[in-house]
């Protein structure tokens, strides 16, 4: 328990400082009312918000990985690879993305009739991290398959929560929080550090994330996810990963047909926890 509570508390303080430093360079010559940059976007009020917390969240999330201690050489290289190469095929998306295709079904339908647009190209290429983070982990075939297609999963559907000030972050530390603790309870030292990674970084972030200066955006949502679902798949059992990955394939199919959005705003309770910290939503 002790050595578990000092790798998980030096996961997230290198995670949050390294996210920290990073975002504060990124962002340091950006005005914030300048809609010409790369990395500048509109957010739902219509108002110009950076994407720099994206790479901010990478980059500290991965000085993190390398450097906590107690994380097996091939556990801490999956961590790289499932954070990273998702994170950078996210930021491939918020850079060259269209809308002119949404969705799985809107990309692969795409794809199907040859036509490879920036979504199918992170798609799959987040398949191919989410395998490359599931296999340096450990297990069998079947085993790789399950992990990696919810590794992969996990870090889709994180993104599908990015419409709203903080709510990636949110939902990351409601479903990372409990990982850690159980980690934590049972004993597994190596996993309550790899849980304490994302989620540190994503805290440091949080402040301009619900001050709608910044947004994670694909690069830093994908990331999130990647590297939530590589710290469950490394804590739970295999029926867990079942469960697991049916609930991630579950609510992405739903993301289809129904928006999180009217969803959380019609429950009093979630939203409730969606505006927290947050402006009022007819706030200039």
């Amino acid at each position: 328990m002790a050595r578990g509570l000092l790798y998980a508390f030096a996961g997230a303080a290198i995670g949050a400082a390294a996210a920290r430093a990073a975002y504060t360079a990124f962002t340091r010559n950006r005005r914030p009312d300048d809609l010409t940059g790369r990395w500048t976007r509109k957010n739902h009020r219509g108002e110009p918000i950076t994407l720099l917390e994206g790479p901010a969240f990478v980059a500290g999330a991965g000085a993190a990985a390398a450097l906590t201690p107690g994380l097996p050489g091939r556990l801490r290289l999956a961590a790289l690879v499932a954070g990273g190469g998702s994170g950078a095929l996210g930021a491939y998306d918020d850079l060259y993305g269209t809308t002119a295709s949404k969705g799985f079904k809107g990309h692969l339908t795409a794809l199907a009739r040859g036509e490879v647009t920036s979504g199918a190209v992170k798609i799959l290429g987040i398949g191919a991290t989410g395998l490359a983070a599931a296999a340096l982990a450990g297990g069998g075939p079947l085993d790789v398959a399950v992990n990696g297609a919810a590794i992969a999963g996990a870090a889709n559907l994180a993104n599908l929560f990015d419409l709203r000030p903080g709510r990636a972050i949110k939902v990351g530390l409601l479903t990372g929080g409990p990982l850690l603790v159980a980690a934590l309870l049972g004993a597994s030292p190596a996993a309550a550090g790899l849980a304490a990674v994302p989620l540190g970084a994503a805290a440091a972030l949080l402040p301009d994330d619900l001050g709608e200066r910044a947004m994670l955006g694909d690069a830093g949502a994908n990331a999130l996810g990647a590297l939530l679902g590589l710290a469950a798949v490394t804590r739970l059992g295999r029926p867990g990963r079942y469960v697991l990955l049916g609930t991630v394939a579950a609510l992405t199919a739903a993301s289809e047909k129904v928006s999180f959005t009217k969803v959380i705003a019609g429950n009093p309770v979630l939203n409730r926890l969606d505006m927290l910290g947050r402006r009022p939503v007819g706030t200039a």
